[in-house]
């Protein structure tokens, strides 16, 4: 017979060979999911897995804009703030890349999901992106690229160096600035963004997020005790 446990304690829960505690944060890995096998061997690729989804715009001197689909992109610098997209040079968004040194990383939540793939399977010199997506263009601060409303996070940037390194070419951009949709803000002012379901992409597939894990530093912190709460 299955034991009961005791009325009022908090059930504790399992993930990937992890104990999770009443708090939400796990615990030290107490079990291992798989024993580990042979490793297979495969020719040289980029596997680092999932990567952000995101919709980046652009938009040239005379007034045209674009949406492409962006996965490899993300941060290489805190200060100053630096971001970067590697995009290939016959994708139609990059003659505005280059013409105008500016950009808009538009962060993608499971609603869009639809409009990120359909910004990444389509040309802009065939088809009115914002029009086919139902997205919506709002004035940027900093840049002549537009943001997308639709966007929980918009993060404006001004190239600072592209680098031509084979089938993609890298723009490094100095983020100019940055708008968030203020229905995500907690009364803090905090960004609450897993409220807003970003997601991610993974071997040809897009992925929502799970809740939280734990938060930055979990791993290491002690318990407080009575001695540290005075």
């Amino acid at each position: 017979m299955a034991q009961k446990r005791a009325a009022g304690k908090p059930k504790e829960r399992r993930r990937g060979g992890a104990r999770q505690n009443p708090e939400g944060q796990l615990e030290k890995r107490v079990e291992t999911r798989n024993t580990p096998g042979p490793r297979a061997h495969w020719k040289p690729g980029n596997m680092i897995y999932p990567v952000p989804a995101v919709l980046v715009t652009v938009a040239d001197s005379e007034g045209n804009s674009n949406i492409i689909t962006i996965a490899w992109t993300g941060t290489i610098c805190t200060n100053p703030p630096m971001a970067y997209i590697s995009v290939r040079p016959e994708r139609y968004s990059y003659h505005m890349l280059r013409e105008s040194g500016e950009f808009v990383i538009n962060l993608a939540t499971e609603s869009m999901a639809y409009a990120t793939d359909y910004c990444g399977v389509r040309s802009g010199r065939n088809v009115d992106k914002w029009k086919e997506t139902g997205l919506t263009p709002v004035p940027a601060q900093t840049v002549k690229a537009p943001v997308i409303a639709e966007s929980p996070v918009a993060i404006e940037c001004r190239v600072t160096e592209v680098k031509e390194l084979g089938s993609h070419h890298m723009f490094l951009a100095e983020v100019t600035g940055v708008s968030v949709d203020e229905q995500w803000l907690n009364e803090r002012g905090g960004l609450e963004l897993a409220k807003a379901e970003p997601i991610v992409y993974s071997h040809g597939g897009y992925y929502g997020l799970s809740e939280l894990l734990g938060t930055f530093g979990w791993s290491v912190k002690k318990k407080r005790g009575a001695k540290d709460e005075k």
